[in-house]
């Protein structure tokens, strides 16, 4: 079966993704940083009757990396990666004028250089499999100016540009990074509080992620909103 390794399993979309590969018979090696939630999330998909190797720990942490991918190996492989785990920088978000430097540190650490270590650390295997895949989780923010939204959407256009050029030195993966749009996320709430306005929940947008395994188009960016209304 498929093997795939998923940063920020514990809820949200990282979750919604995991049950949603679980019903079609993957394997998987689920991350995040809380091993209660972790384990409870493994726990759900488990029912489904696949592998699956619930691997706590922070996605800065090179050895913790490791530990993923040697989780897949166990498995038997690894023919996905999808790098969700993110972190803002402030909570809630500020301007930069008043943006803390180690939280841009902080978000720069998770949402870049942890994601390109996992590659890096995941591409023996990836180009082992016949239909490697990466997808880098990205944000509109990443490509639109969001007031108070600077750092996060910082690293997330870092990002981007990681996954453009990894797509153009692996032309053996498909390396897709997906803005999911709008979500009720704890990230969301996390990022803006005071915000109660209704917003899709991330199991809606699992559909545009589907279908680009389904249909494996051409590495680049793509959003979720416009893959799930074309279908």
């Amino acid at each position: 079966m498929p093997v795939a390794i998923i940063t920020g399993a514990s809820k949200g979309l990282g979750r919604a993704l995991a049950g949603a590969l679980a019903a079609r018979g993957w394997d998987l090696v689920l991350d995040a940083r809380g091993a209660e939630a972790l384990k409870e999330a493994a726990e759900s998909v488990v029912e489904r009757g696949v592998r699956v190797a619930a691997v706590p720990g922070d996605v800065t942490d090179a050895g913790h990396r490791a530990d993923l991918v040697a989780a897949a190996r166990r498995l038997g492989g690894l023919d996905l990666v999808v790098s969700n785990a993110s972190a803002l920088g402030a909570e809630p978000l500020v301007r930069l004028g008043e943006l803390p430097l180690a939280g841009l540190r902080r978000a720069l650490e998770v949402n870049v250089v942890a994601a390109l270590g996992l590659v890096q650390e995941a591409l023996p295997l990836l180009r082992g499999s016949a239909a490697g895949a990466v997808v880098a989780v990205s944000s509109d923010a990443g490509a639109e100016a969001y007031e108070t939204w600077g750092g996060y959407g910082a690293s997330k256009a870092a990002l981007d540009q990681l996954a453009a050029v990894l797509g153009v030195e692996e032309p053996g993966l498909r390396v897709w990074a997906v803005d999911p749009g709008d979500m009720a996320t704890g990230l969301y709430a996390a990022a803006v509080p005071d915000d109660d306005d209704p917003r899709p929940s991330p199991e809606s947008v699992v559909p545009a992620f589907l279908r680009l395994l389904d249909e494996r188009p051409a590495s680049g960016r793509y959003g979720a909103p416009a893959l799930v209304e074309e279908r």
